[in-house]
């Protein structure tokens, strides 16, 4: 399940969040959460940046701006907690998020979900930050913008997840954008292509590196609207036929 930063822009957020969760548990015995910064975090850390240096060095803006998803993570656990559910945070580092050596725009090389997998054994819900990793020089690196979506769909895929739940500010994905266009029409399913396409035309409601990622590896996709997700089938992303494939393909 990924929330991204408007399903995580207030204290009060993580509440709601965390009883969707809940009620996610009912049907799934192994949850893994992946989420982004609150709100406009990330635009007010960079702006941070560059007020004390217009041209920040990439490894410490990195260092940076993964502060954002690690307060996400930790008040989301806290809310469970306060639930009686029992869960634990990681950041990308932790989860086994193992990129290229390239700060503010790594690509993943491989994902070791070690920690991850120890903690859903024994019954946790593990909670990881998006958009962020570590290279093999054991640096700290970012996935770029969208990469939260990104790192969601690299877990799936190592922890051989049945789908990829994505909540969002929107009931689906439309043909067009109805923030724009009042006529938009849902569309209930759409093949990997149908949805790049139309992400690649412009809709932010999904990064376009995250589907390509699902293509490779054959993974459900399933967007659903954060307010009211019970009353909504939302848009599911998969090809006709599709059978999972035995050896992971990241980026």
């Amino acid at each position: 399940m990924k929330f991204g930063g408007a399903a995580v822009a207030t204290p009060e957020q993580f509440s709601k969040i965390a009883d969707i969760i809940i009620s996610r548990k009912q049907d799934y015995s192994r949850l893994i959460i992946v989420v982004s910064a609150m709100g406009d975090t990330t635009d007010e850390l960079i702006q941070l940046a560059k007020r004390v240096n217009p041209n920040p060095p990439q490894r410490e803006y990195d260092m940076l701006v993964t502060v954002g998803e690690r307060i996400s993570i930790s008040l989301l656990a806290m809310a469970l907690a306060g639930k009686n559910h029992s869960a634990v945070s990681f950041t990308g580092s932790q989860s086994g998020i193992i990129t290229c050596d390239q700060h503010a725009e790594a690509r993943i090389v491989d994902v070791r979900p070690h920690r991850v997998k120890k903690a859903l054994e024994g019954g946790q819900i593990c909670i990881v930050a998006g958009f962020q990793g570590v290279s093999r020089d054991n640096e700290i690196t970012t996935l770029g913008r969208g990469g939260s979506d990104t790192t969601a769909v690299a877990l799936g895929i190592a922890l051989n997840a049945k789908k990829v739940e994505f909540f969002k500010d929107v009931a689906g994905i439309y043909d067009e954008d109805p923030k724009k266009n009042a006529s938009a029409k849902l569309r209930p399913h759409l093949s990997y292509s149908e949805a790049l396409h139309i992400v690649k035309s412009g809709a932010q409601v999904l990064h376009h590196r995250c589907i390509e990622l699902a293509s490779r590896n054959n993974l459900f996709l399933h967007v659903l609207p954060f307010e009211n997700y019970l009353n909504s089938t939302g848009t599911i992303i998969f090809e006709e036929g599709q059978t999972k494939i035995e050896s992971p393909q990241y980026e």
